[in-house]
């Protein structure tokens, strides 16, 4: 007996006969069942296994009971980020508000309060416009804070990585990565109000422009008064140094945000072909890997510099003046 092998169809076929090779006019038949055996030996197992895995997956869904709210197999303490943020942010919150509506002891020297800059309407000599405007209502509180703060304030409350850091922490949504929710449906942020969080990059051009005008203060915050010749001269305090440490926290904080990082450069398919680009990219996104740790210390940052301005202004602190 003779056995050879050939391809048929892609798939390699033993044939076998006596002496006499088998007549050319069966080349044909031979083709069809070459098919057949390659459809047997390798689609309908492939068929078979994939009917299978379908099978088992609907099983194991069907079989899987939805998690029941806090319930974690982690065996860290994964609420501890979540409690230190809920405890920050909402301490935060309380102060900006009790100082927003203060309206007072914001300026001291050439210093002024990050809170209250820029101060539109105002008594203190920091005032672009003046004193307060006539048009305000008599039963509103004034202060010039209310007048600026939204805008930084909806920077922050859309920013991409603080709403993963209070959806835990406030909304429990969840509490913590693999840990029970209390919600059943997900809808995303493609309703309202979370739909309001896609104009983020709208307060990503306001903040560029609060930074120019804090590098401004800055600025004027190296300018004194000699009480003995009433001339202004070139000088540097804490309060210099407080203002610019917070005018360059914010500024890390802002040029590490993700939409402008998209803006710059992640929107391309091929950077290598914009090396401007590139390089602007690269500049972001070595921002953007400390994105965290920038909007953690802007948020101190910028609390500390008012609450320096504010006790200084009332006397409880005394600026040093190093220069």
């Amino acid at each position: 007996m003779q056995i050879t092998t050939e391809e048929v169809a892609g798939c390699t076929q033993i044939r076998s006969w006596h002496e006499t090779p088998p007549h050319r006019n069966s080349g044909a038949l031979q083709g069809f069942f070459g098919l057949v055996n390659c459809a047997r030996l390798y689609i309908l197992p492939a068929f078979l296994q994939v009917r299978g895995t379908k099978l088992a997956m609907a099983n194991a869904q069907a079989s899987l009971a939805r998690t029941s709210f806090g319930r974690t197999s982690r065996r860290d303490r994964w609420w501890a980020t979540t409690l230190l943020v809920f405890v920050v942010l909402t301490s935060f919150v309380i102060y900006a508000t009790w100082a927003a509506f203060q309206g007072n002891h914001y300026t001291f020297g050439p210093y002024i309060s990050p809170f209250y800059s820029p101060e539109l309407f105002g008594d203190s000599a920091h005032s672009w416009f003046g004193p307060k405007p006539d048009w305000w209502p008599s039963w509103l509180v004034f202060s010039p804070a209310l007048l600026i703060l939204p805008f930084p304030a909806a920077f922050r409350l859309t920013c991409y990585y603080y709403r993963g850091a209070y959806y835990k922490a406030f909304w429990a949504d969840p509490p913590s990565c693999t840990v029970g929710e209390p919600r059943k449906t997900y809808r995303g942020e493609l309703s309202l109000p979370l739909v309001l969080q896609n104009v983020h990059r709208v307060f990503l051009y306001i903040a560029f422009v609060f930074l120019v005008i804090l590098a401004r203060d800055v600025w004027e915050g190296m300018w004194f008064v000699n009480p003995a010749t009433g001339q202004t001269q070139f000088g540097i305090g804490v309060g210099t140094l407080v203002l610019a440490a917070n005018t360059t926290l914010l500024g890390g904080y802002t040029f590490g945000c993700h939409s402008l990082r998209h803006l710059i450069g992640g929107y391309l398919d091929q950077l290598s072909t914009a090396p401007v680009r590139r390089r602007a990219y690269e500049c972001v996104s070595c921002f953007n890997q400390r994105h965290m740790a920038w909007a953690w210390c802007s948020l101190v940052g910028v609390a500390f510099a008012d609450l320096y301005v504010r006790l200084c202004s009332m006397g409880i602190w005394s600026d040093w003046r190093i220069i």
